[in-house]
């Protein structure tokens, strides 16, 4: 078999593959061999048709099939020859495919760029560190209690806080518009979860009284026929009903799962959640910086036929999300082509390390990231059971488990920075 390779740009090459006609004929000659055994033709018995018969017969779509399968076969065969490593299916044109004739075709394709990668010794990384505090659990405790808020009726006048259920209808210049009519909605003044006016002109309100609030909507409001506009609400206050929090005792327990130990051992298990759900956030930051510095370090050309893979995978992923099912419904491209640019890249480095350094995966590893990923299920047991007899998806928790290690490896030869931080801070807790 004849090959010849020639670079036609970067990653781009083209390749002439050129097979003897002995070899195409060959197996020809074997398929059609083959199917006088089997075949079934009117006037003989089953594997009794002469071979001229058969050929005659069957000649064209057996050199049909056989062309097809030898132009992929000795195009693997060609690039393990030449020591190619494609970046994907090639584009086949066939130039010769006569009978008796040499079969000859050029394949381009795209071949995986040659990482070099910076000593990883040469990154500088800030690695974030944080702890849960006893204060942090305290002020999630409180979080908790006041989830669990319990109301009972007053009647004072309502105050920021309070709970008012009132009947409203609302009017631009005097006209109801819709929308605008509610009928025993509560709102708790401050929350914010009404307009800000509506909430402020129930406040020093009393049960059984009635308001006029006015209201202006704001210019981007998301409803465009009222956006800009003023309106006055008539408001019915039904109710007024003071907020209190419950006691930190063995009821307050249960309402979490917390039937023994008592309030102890609600803070044991508050607190463990608290680490593992920083721990995840340290590690996904963490993560996210180290793969940043590995990308602004190591730039490398990304084969086009994987680029256009990874955005088709972002476009679908976002169609399954939305609910999209019409290929109409994707959405543009042009915003995923960085996005991809980066994973795809990210993915030829991470490759190149694992290969280079020899990285396994670490059964513990990958056992612990899948308990993650599972724990935030009703059944985590089923669920896990479910991910270990699916061989596809535990090799995505395996892979997932593997980039981990990249990650603890380069960290561990990298130049790193502790930069402390808080468990507020990082997880954005307000408490």
């Amino acid at each position: 078999m004849q090959v010849s390779v020639e670079s036609i740009g970067k990653l781009e090459r083209r390749m002439q593959v050129q097979v003897p006609a002995e070899r195409v004929s060959e197996e020809i000659a074997s398929r059609l061999k083959q199917l006088t055994r089997t075949a079934r033709l009117k006037g003989f018995r089953p594997g009794k048709a002469p071979l001229t018969v058969i050929r005659q017969q069957f000649g064209q779509q057996v050199h049909r099939e056989v062309i097809g399968e030898l132009m992929q076969s000795s195009f693997a065969e060609a690039v393990s020859q030449k020591q190619l490593a494609p970046a994907g299916s090639p584009r086949i044109e066939p130039k010769s495919v006569g009978e008796g004739q040499d079969l000859t075709y050029v394949a381009t394709f795209e071949v995986f760029p040659e990482v070099a990668l910076r000593p990883v010794s040469a990154l500088t990384l800030d690695k974030v560190t944080a702890e849960v505090t006893d204060g942090d659990v305290d002020a999630m405790i409180e979080r908790l209690r006041k989830q669990q808020t319990r109301y009972g009726a007053v009647t004072r006048a309502a105050a920021t806080g309070d709970k008012v259920t009132v009947d409203f209808l609302g009017a631009i210049d005097g006209v109801p518009f819709a929308g605008g009519k509610g009928e025993n909605v509560a709102i708790v003044l401050g929350e914010g979860r009404m307009l800000a006016q509506l909430e402020q002109g129930l406040i020093g309100a009393a049960p059984g009284e009635s308001r006029e609030v006015g209201v202006d909507f704001p210019a981007d409001y998301r409803a465009v026929e009222l956006a800009g506009k003023h309106a006055v609400f008539k408001v019915d206050v039904k109710s007024v009903e003071e907020p209190s929090l419950p006691e930190l005792d063995e009821e307050f327990c249960a309402v979490f799962g917390v039937t023994e130990g008592g309030v102890p051992k609600l803070r044991e298990d508050v607190a463990a959640n608290m680490r593992r759900e920083l721990d995840q956030n340290i590690r996904n930051r963490n993560k996210t910086a180290v793969l940043e510095q590995l990308y602004q370090a190591n730039p490398v050309d990304v084969p086009n036929s994987l680029l256009e893979s990874q955005i088709r995978d972002m476009q679908i992923d976002v169609m399954r999300r939305t609910g999209a099912k019409d290929v109409s419904q994707a959405p543009d491209r042009e915003p995923f082509v960085e996005p991809a640019r980066r994973r795809v890249a990210l993915g030829l480095l991470i490759n190149d390390i694992i290969r280079r350094e020899k990285l396994v995966v670490d059964p513990a590893r990958s056992n612990a990231r899948l308990d993650e990923m599972v724990s935030g299920y009703g059944d985590a047991a089923a669920l896990k059971r479910a991910y270990l007899q699916n061989a596809d998806a535990m090799r995505q928790v395996e892979s997932l488990a593997l980039e981990d290690q990249v990650v603890d490896w380069i960290l561990a030869h990298a130049q790193v920075h502790e930069k402390p931080s808080t468990f507020k801070e990082l997880m954005n807790f307000e408490g």
